[in-house]
């Protein structure tokens, strides 16, 4: 039976995830596997890769075939150059341990080159975030900047108002009293006096002259 090293899909749209599994190569994609040896992420950066080596390592050994993706996960992995140098060795080109004293060696340039690779991402990375919160902080600042301009004219404008308007108002009193007809004050109407009359007095009649009496004459 011809088997295949393959990805097997998994998640979500617009995040997927694979299984890297042995299967049947007539079998569909995402279909029944004989094994799964491994998982691999490619939304992480670096891609995150978990790997069963060894069970990896024998299913080549056997004659399976990696897909072109598999087969780039397999040598990243080192499980290509550990199956070439097992295979140096069965012919005698150099003994077991110097086979393993290569791999060693590869495997520490790899990791001190993931290393490097990690921390210049996260260098990166700081620096993506420091650029980003510097250019927020400029924005806030110029926000506030425009927010304390934009109250400073609010409050200029509401004092030119208030003046103005208290000087309409002081200005149309002034012409009120200006303007206003100057009103007389009303005379209280006076009743004419009535005649002063005076009281009558009496006009006393001549007292007639007294008459003496007569003397009788005597002869």
């Amino acid at each position: 039976m011809a088997t295949k090293i393959r990805l097997q899909r998994h998640g979500r749209k617009g995040y997927a995830f694979y299984h890297i599994v042995i299967a049947d190569s007539r079998a569909p994609r995402d279909g029944k596997f004989i094994e799964r040896i491994g998982y691999y992420n490619p939304n992480t950066n670096p891609a995150t890769i978990d790997l069963k080596f060894d069970r990896a390592l024998y299913w080549l050994q056997v004659g399976a075939q990696p897909t072109d993706t598999a087969k780039n996960i397999l040598s990243s992995q080192g499980v290509l150059l550990k199956k070439h140098l097992l295979g140096g060795v069965k012919k005698g080109a150099f003994t077991e341990a110097d086979a393993e004293t290569k791999f060693q060696d590869w495997l520490d340039t790899k990791q001190k080159s993931v290393k490097s690779e990690v921390s210049k991402l996260l260098e990166n990375e700081r620096a993506t975030t420091k650029a980003k919160l510097d250019v927020e902080k400029a924005s806030n600042k110029a926000r506030a900047e425009a927010l304390s301009t934009k109250r400073a004219a609010a409050a200029v404008a509401a004092a030119k108002a208030a003046a103005t308007e208290i000087a309409e108002i002081e200005g149309t009193t002034e012409v009120e009293e200006l303007e206003a007809p100057a009103i007389e004050p009303e005379t209280p109407a006076v009743e004419p006096e009535a005649p002063v009359v005076e009281p009558e007095v009496p006009v006393a009649e001549p007292e007639a002259p007294a008459t003496e009496p007569e003397t009788p004459v005597v002869e």
